[in-house]
């Protein structure tokens, strides 16, 4: 099984290209969630909307994903943007039924949470009228996404399954310094980074040819950990 989780605001849709591909349909059962609070997700309680924008709440809403592994082999979760923390989370609660987790433009900082001239206007309740629901749920997710973060800080440090962490270096929304927090956090020796200078923040599908060899060979982790520097459109390693 593949599992993949969005970002804020997102839907299952928003990995149709890794759905769609061929080649990861013969290798993968490729599931894609919408979370709650998104897409078909929803949770209403006396007719009101809730935002849940708790990570912990979150992944453990897609616990039960796991029961859909029928294959001898464990589960591989990728995360993107917002969905990265969430699938850290949610793989700390099932360490045993998860093979690697492989976060993309994460954004697991709290003190690089990002904010812009119009986010405080997202969160007036007559705007909110207007705009979709999506982008609502990912207001109140922003604006206590720091203090989530914090709570995830224990997480990090007990993270032992292969880990990968790629990074954008032109990406505007999740802070380039991210992957930086995740070098220092994530205490796993299985670990590897790989920073993509000139990426913005959709690398799933700007790099979808990379995403993909990734996930179809066998990830090799070595004892002690590596960092992959991609210079270049070809990509140059180093330290």
């Amino acid at each position: 099984m593949l599992l993949l989780i969005h970002g804020a605001p997102g839907s299952l849709w928003g990995y149709m290209n890794l759905m769609d591909d061929e080649d990861l349909q013969k290798r993968f059962h490729i599931v894609s969630v919408d979370r709650v609070g998104y897409g078909k997700s929803r949770l209403k309680v006396k007719k009101k909307r809730r935002y849940v924008t708790s990570i912990a709440t979150q992944a453990n809403a897609l616990l039960p994903v796991f029961q859909l592994n029928k294959s001898k082999e464990k589960v591989t979760v990728l995360g993107r943007s917002y969905g990265a923390p969430i699938a850290a989370k949610l793989v700390s609660l099932e360490p045993d039924k998860v093979k690697e987790l492989i976060m993309v433009s994460p954004v697991i900082d709290p003190e690089k949470e990002k904010f812009y001239w119009f986010s405080k206007w997202g969160r007036n309740s007559f705007i909110q009228l207007f705009l979709p629901g999506e982008f609502n749920t990912a207001t109140a997710e922003k604006y206590s996404h720091s203090d989530e973060l914090r709570k995830l800080l224990p997480v990090w440090q007990n993270l032992n399954v292969p880990t990968t962490v790629i990074q954008g270096g032109n990406d505007w929304i999740a802070d380039p310094a991210n992957i930086d927090f995740a070098k220092k956090h994530i205490k796993s020796k299985r670990a590897q980074y790989i920073f993509l200078h000139k990426a913005g923040h959709m690398i799933t599908y700007t790099h979808l040819s990379m995403i993909k060899e990734m996930l179809l060979k066998n990830q090799v982790f070595e004892d002690k950990l590596s960092s992959i520097d991609m210079s270049t459109a070809t990509g140059q390693m180093g330290n």
